[in-house]
């Protein structure tokens, strides 16, 4: 949904809750009740018929600004129909990556093969998925939450899965500012949701240097892409090397195995 728009429903809603029928307003504006409600369905009201109605309401504009900000919070994941529409086109996929790093159209269709009526055409449907929210000059604000991650088992990262898993790890991770790690444990699961919100904050804090580094030359700059997991798994190979749990005398196991996956 766009601003003006959101807008548009932003007052809808505040005349319902203030009992102001369709009518009543158009008695206060000097309207045909008619007009008012083609003004209503087209959403074509400019910033001084939205002044009118919000001193009939006895409202400011920032007010309404607000009550739009609140009545849709940022996203912190996509439903299975909106990753589906994502996954379907590889350049709208891509467009969602690129909009995620929050690059420029002219970064987009700088670096990949993307002209720039397609790039755009990326860019509307992002917003009517409401991933994004497009604004002038092909300028557009994230609608997601900072902590968004794609669904754990969705349409995307079956994607990747299936198509960049092999290729990412086909490296030898060897290289300047490279890092494989692979370390194994047993942890207590509260333990477990530590890590993970510290892993979390790593991921926010490669977004944040991302950004950062926006304004640096391109020569001086490389892409990275960070992959972070942990999963309660053990080696399929190590898995059949397992002894058969012990029992004690009262039938309860001397230990646990290793989880399964």
């Amino acid at each position: 949904m766009s601003t003006s728009q959101a807008l548009v429903s932003a007052l809808k809603a505040e005349l319902r809750r203030a009992g102001i029928t369709y009518a009543q307003l158009a008695r206060e504006l000097d309207l045909a009740e008619s007009s008012v409600k083609r003004i209503f369905a087209k959403g074509d009201l400019s910033l001084a018929r939205i002044d009118q109605v919000l001193a009939v309401l006895k409202m400011d504009f920032a007010e309404l600004a607000r009550l739009v900000a609140t009545a849709a919070p940022p996203q912190h994941e996509l439903s299975l129909e909106q990753e589906r529409a994502v996954v379907a086109d590889p350049k709208l996929l891509l467009a969602a990556i690129c909009a995620l790093s929050q690059w420029t159209l002219e970064q987009i269709t700088a670096t990949y093969r993307l002209s720039r009526p397609q790039a755009v055409a990326c860019l509307l449907a992002l917003d009517k998925l409401g991933f994004i929210e497009l604004r002038a000059q092909n300028r557009y604000r994230l609608k997601v939450d900072k902590t968004f991650r794609w669904r754990p088992d969705g349409p995307v990262m079956r994607y990747f899965r299936q198509h960049a898993v092999g290729d990412y790890f086909s490296g030898d991770f060897g290289g300047t500012g490279e890092l494989l790690m692979l370390v194994h444990g047993h942890i207590a699961q509260p333990q477990a949701q530590l890590l993970n919100e510290r892993l979390q904050r790593l991921a926010q804090d490669f977004a944040q240097q991302h950004l950062a580094d926006q304004r640096l030359p391109d020569a001086d700059k490389r892409p990275y892409t960070l992959v972070v997991g942990m999963r309660s798994w053990l080696f399929g190979a190590f898995r059949d090397l397992l002894r058969e749990p012990a029992a004690d005398n009262a039938g309860h196991d001397e230990r646990q195995p290793p989880p399964q996956p």
